[in-house]
């Protein structure tokens, strides 16, 4: 991806057109509730539905068929999360701490230390020399050709799609989110505490009065499938072909907002399931845009729209770029490494 000439500021400098993003971060109370009724209470009903087919011996193939829209449901509330740890979801501190518990006790996740974690993702996005805050783990060729065998299986088998998008959100919601991530504050270990405790008062009530089999059956498929969604609309986020990736002395921020996170054009109903999430880059821009006014904020600045759309047949090919080629500033697939491996040792065998 080139970049646009009209986005191009000096190094450290605000563009121009960065003040009229403003009038968007101002979050709506009133939108904010309905945002939560709307999807809470629908989200709350789907799981007693599910417990209620269990229970009576209806096919677990309608048990799961209601998990899907829970799960969908589930991504929704975790982005009302996400918007709580920026401070956006409601006006007052307070509440977005408050829904931000709340939201993050349904989804698995303790508030203070994922806000902890993702703000360090904010300022470390797309900096080769500070990877590793709340991001998908990425190594560059040089790295990948270096390393020894077993880090570079231990790689691959991260990077597998049926890791990275099964069993690597599962384990990371259920388990990971149960303890402090690294460089956690007293504060950020006494919400995974709440959290923690919060989820097992909701899994010992749900065991007395449906059974904890019947939990486990309802809640277990709903987390796996939302989970799944979830870290696929992450790694969409920053992981595409023309992804803007630098070392930090060349590092920028504004061009790692606007080409180093994507805008992942979605079809409507994936679009309200995942609360605009999509207009990445936007958010990147000016993270206290609350979900709701993301796309506003979009079709009113002209220079946000100058960025390609990552389309969702497109993402598909994602799962195929696996590391980060500084020397084409590009990301490249691990077939496409041995490809080239394979011609230059062939080349050298002929001279």
């Amino acid at each position: 991806m080139s970049f646009n000439p009209v986005l191009i500021v000096a190094k450290g400098e605000k563009p121009g057109w960065y003040k009229n993003t403003a009038r968007y971060a101002r979050p709506e109370t009133s939108t904010a509730i309905r945002q939560l009724l709307t999807t809470l209470i629908p989200y709350l009903l789907l799981l007693a539905l599910m417990a209620f087919t269990v229970r009576q011996g209806h096919s677990y193939g309608i048990t799961l068929a209601l998990g899907v829209a829970a799960a969908a449901l589930f991504c929704r509330i975790f982005i009302f999360f996400h918007d709580c740890t920026h401070g956006s979801f409601l006006p007052s501190p307070r509440w977005n701490r408050n829904v931000g518990y709340l939201c993050g006790i349904l989804t698995f996740t303790a508030f203070h230390d994922w806000r902890r974690s993702h703000a360090g993702h904010h300022i470390t996005v797309g900096d080769l020399d500070r990877r590793g805050m709340g991001d998908i783990t990425t190594m560059t060729v040089e790295e990948y050709l270096t390393a020894p065998p077993l880090k570079r299986l231990a790689y691959r088998l991260y990077r597998h799609p049926l890791v990275l998008l099964g069993i690597g959100p599962f384990y990371y919601f259920l388990l990971r989110n149960r303890y402090p991530s690294p460089g956690a504050k007293k504060i950020d270990f006494i919400s995974v505490i709440y959290t923690n405790l919060a989820i097992a008062a909701i899994v010992v009530t749900a065991s007395l009065a449906v059974g904890f089999k019947t939990y486990l059956l309802v809640q277990m498929p709903v987390l796996m499938m939302a989970t799944t969604l979830g870290v696929w609309l992450f790694y969409n986020q920053h992981q595409f072909e023309g992804v803007y990736w630098a070392r930090h002395d060349q590092w920028d921020p504004w061009r790692v907002a606007m080409e180093g996170a994507s805008y992942y054009r979605l079809p409507k109903l994936l679009q309200w399931i995942t609360g605009n999430i999509g207009f990445h880059h936007v958010h990147h821009v000016r993270p206290g845009i609350p979900n709701y006014l993301l796309q506003k904020c979009y079709q009113a600045i002209p220079e946000l729209q100058t960025i390609k759309p990552l389309t969702l047949r497109k993402s598909l090919g994602a799962l195929r770029l696996n590391l980060y080629d500084e020397q084409q500033c590009k990301m490249v697939s691990f077939r496409s490494l041995e490809e080239s491996n394979c011609g230059s040792q062939t080349k050298g065998s002929h001279q």
